[in-house]
This record gives structure tokens, C-alpha cells and sequence, in this order.
């Protein structure tokens, strides 16, 4: 038997020990189903595109390529251009191989590693320029001026809507709202399964992470209220927004940190190869974080830093050539460190060119990722005193933020949310 793609699968006969057939396949692997008393075994994986083996449906037939098939088992592809890896270590993101069922053939999801390396025509992405190689991994970067549509990945579509799915819908009557500001009761890990599940469906979308500074600036500026409602995601990035919520009898499950999610994000992003870009942070620190991030996950891909000077928004010409590299790179998930509400403003000038990329308001977490800022001890950080660490730290630069202006809108918030929660 000659198949083109796919495996080939023989389900036990009574009595009889399970044999491989043999498979003549450019692409695909041997599958046998667990025989009594045997665990389901990974098959192997050499092939380039991921391949999904499923049992026909009655009385519908199933696409596939030209074979003869002795037990009939069509074999259906992925979408070409979802090419995925796997790490060393174990990780949540394994494929797993599902039972068997009863009377039909073990079938299984396969995330299949290209044969190549992760610049090949897989990525279509070369060196970044000043961007030092890793041993063994050099870094990547987008081909610049090239439309996204005509490299060599191909990219999937993303699809409009008419209206949000169900669980979007679920999700947004969830929602709490906390100093005037409506956030998304999830943890770092749903966050992480939600920014995936968007860009494996070609969908973008803008995470932006609250915390009082951000509270307070919103509080005052309607055009910055708009940034933080308009946003898919918004998420507590302060413990004092998690006591208030607590206090009004609508908990949160916790604080997810920009500087959290920009290294939990790069994990998945090293798994799916979905290309990473990072603006912003001081001189420097866009190139540091993007080898650190390479060092702590040597599969990911890299399509771009950028640390644009203070007050490029201002210049015309420097905040043309800042959009035009991260469209040119055509990332798939962006980290905008860069300040609220100035981060907020490149977002959205960049969504419309880049529908399909994920955008991260992260903040200092470019400069926490490089180690050029030390981020507080996790005890400080669970208790709410990371803001005190980093005054000791920056006296000049926070002293004002912090104790003129964030520490007296954190006591009232805080004491209005426990009047309100007494007495509603």
C-alpha cells in the first residue's frame, strides 16, 4: 500500500499479536493501536506538516488523498503551516494521543516538528541584525518590506466574526469591575490558553494589564478609559485592584503580571513558532530580553527588537519607521513596553495593519526580562509591596508616582470598595 500522506493503522485481530504494516510515505508515521494490558505509545514523528488521523463518520464521506486504505481510515491534513515543535523538557503544551474507541482504530493529534531548522522555508525569517546569536541557535527576524501574505509561512487567515463564540460571550459576563475598570477574572495560565487558541484560529487581539497607576490615568482621561475597554483582555496587574474586587464581593483569581506573561507567552510562542517581537525598554534592553527569552527557550522565534528614544512620538518620521518594522516583520505576538497610554496608541494604529497578531501592553516587563530593572522578591510581590521595592530602588524617577499620586488613590479606592461591599 502507497499513501502519500499519512499513517497507516491495523486494529488487533482476536487473538493475534498487532503487526506494522509498512509504510512507503513521503510524509507521516506508524500508528498501532494499545494492545490489552499495554499503554498507547507515542508514535513517531517524521514528517513536516501535522497530520490528524480520525475514523469516518457514518454515512459521510471523508476528504483524502488518493490511497487504498485496508480499514478505511481517512486521513485528514492540518492546515498546511501550523508547524509546531516540541522542547526538551516536558511541557504542557505536548500533543497527547487519545484512547482508542471501542470497535475503531486508535486515532490520534500529532504536533510535528519541521526537518529542518526554525529559519527554514517553515518561518521564512532570517538573522536579526545586532541581534547576538545564541550557540547553536542564531536569532531570526522578519524579511522587511515583504507582505506577510508572500513568505514562505503560510499564514492563516483570520476570520471576522459576526458576533463573539460562546465561550468569549461567558467570559465577558464574567467580568469584574474594579475602580471603573471592567477586568477579566482569569489566571496566567487561561490567559496563556486563550492569546493561543486566538492565534491558532488566526485571530489578534490586544492583552492589556491594569494596575493602580493605570486605574488612576483612566479615572481622568476618557480617551484612555477607551484603551482599556476596547481591549480583549484585561487582566489585574496590582495586588491593591485584587483586594478591592475582594472587598466588593467579586474576587479575582489573583494578580497576573506583565512581567509574568511575557516569559509564560514566549513559552507557548517557542512551541507553536508563532514569531515574537519586543519594543520598547531603555537603550539596549529590547536585544538583552530577546536573548534571555532565546536562552530560557532556544525555539523561539525572534522577528524583531526595537527600543525606539524618548519622545518618538512626536517625530512624524520616527514613529512612521517604529510601525513600518513591526508591519515589515509581521510578528505574530508583539510586547509593547512602552508606558501607559503611549503603548496603547501605537496598539491601535498597528491592529489595523496586523489583524491577526496578538499585542501585549507589558510595561517595564522588556526591562525586567533583560535584567537591566530588578524585579521585587516573590514575598514582596505576593504582599503587595513591589511598588515599595522599586521606590527604594528609583527614588527620583518614582517618588512622586508613587506616593503623591498612586498611594492616596489606592487608600480611597480601597476603603470606598469595603463601604460598597458592607453595605450593597
Amino acid at each position: 500500500m502507497t499513501v502519500r500522506y499519512g499513517p497507516q493503522v491495523a486494529p488487533p485481530s482476536a487473538g493475534q499479536a498487532v503487526e506494522r504494516l509498512p509504510v512507503l510515505a513521503r510524509h507521516g508515521s506508524q500508528v498501532v493501536p494499545p494492545l490489552p494490558g499495554r499503554g498507547v505509545e507515542r508514535p513517531s514523528m517524521i514528517a513536516r506538516h501535522d497530520l490528524l488521523v480520525a475514523p469516518s463518520e457514518v454515512g459521510r464521506a471523508a476528504d483524502r488523498p488518493r490511497a487504498t486504505a485496508r480499514y478505511d481510515l481517512p486521513v485528514v491534513p492540518t492546515v498546511m503551516g501550523q508547524v509546531t515543535g516540541h522542547p526538551s523538557a516536558p511541557s504542557r503544551y505536548d500533543p497527547q494521543i487519545a484512547p482508542s474507541v471501542t470497535g475503531k482504530a486508535v486515532h490520534a493529534v500529532m504536533s510535528i516538528p519541521p526537518v529542518t531548522d526554525h529559519r527554514s522555508a517553515t518561518t521564512g525569517y532570517g538573522p536579526v541584525p545586532g541581534l547576538p546569536g545564541l550557540p547553536g541557535l542564531p536569532a531570526v527576524a522578519g524579511r522587511a518590506g515583504t507582505p506577510a501574505a508572500r513568505r514562505g509561512a503560510a499564514q492563516v487567515a483570520p476570520r471576522r466574526r459576526p458576533r463573539p463564540d460562546k465561550a468569549t460571550r461567558r467570559r465577558l459576563r464574567r467580568r469584574v469591575r474594579v475602580a471603573g475598570v471592567a477586568i477579566d477574572p482569569m489566571t496566567e495560565g487561561e490567559v496563556v490558553d486563550h492569546v493561543v487558541a486566538a492565534l491558532k484560529r488566526g485571530e489578534g487581539g490586544h492583552l492589556v494589564t491594569p494596575n493602580i497607576d493605570i486605574s488612576r490615568i483612566v479615572a481622568r482621561d476618557e480617551r484612555a478609559r477607551g484603551f482599556v475597554e476596547g481591549a480583549d483582555l484585561a487582566v489585574a496587574d496590582g495586588m491593591p485592584l485584587v483586594w478591592a474586587a475582594r472587598l466588593l464581593g467579586t474576587p479575582l483569581p489573583g494578580r497576573v503580571a506583565g512581567a509574568d506573561l511575557i516569559w509564560s507567552l514566549s513559552e507557548a510562542a517557542a512551541f507553536y513558532r508563532h514569531p515574537v517581537y519586543l519594543l520598547g525598554g531603555p537603550a539596549g534592553a529590547a536585544v538583552q530580553a530577546a536573548c534571555e527569552l532565546v536562552g530560557r527557550h532556544p525555539k523561539l522565534v525572534i522577528a524583531g527588537v526595537d527600543a525606539p528614544p524618548y519622545g518618538f512620538e512626536d517625530d512624524p518620521e520616527s514613529y512612521a519607521r517604529v510601525r513600518d518594522a513591526v508591519i515589515a516583520a509581521a510578528p505574530r505576538l508583539v510586547f509593547v513596553g512602552l508606558g501607559f497610554p503611549k503603548q496603547e496608541r501605537l496598539i491601535a494604529s498597528l491592529r489595523r495593519d496586523l489583524p491577526g497578531t496578538w499585542f501585549v501592553g507589558c510595561g517595564s516587563a522588556i526591562a525586567f526580562a533583560a535584567g537591566t530593572v530588578r524585579r521585587a522578591p516573590a514575598w514582596m510581590r505576593r504582599g503587595g509591596l513591589e511598588w515599595l521595592f522599586r521606590l527604594t530602588r528609583e527614588p527620583g524617577r518614582l517618588a512622586r508616582r508613587y506616593l503623591v499620586d498612586d498611594l492616596p488613590y489606592a487608600l480611597r479606592l480601597l476603603v470606598v470598595s469595603l463601604l460598597r461591599g458592607l453595605f450593597s
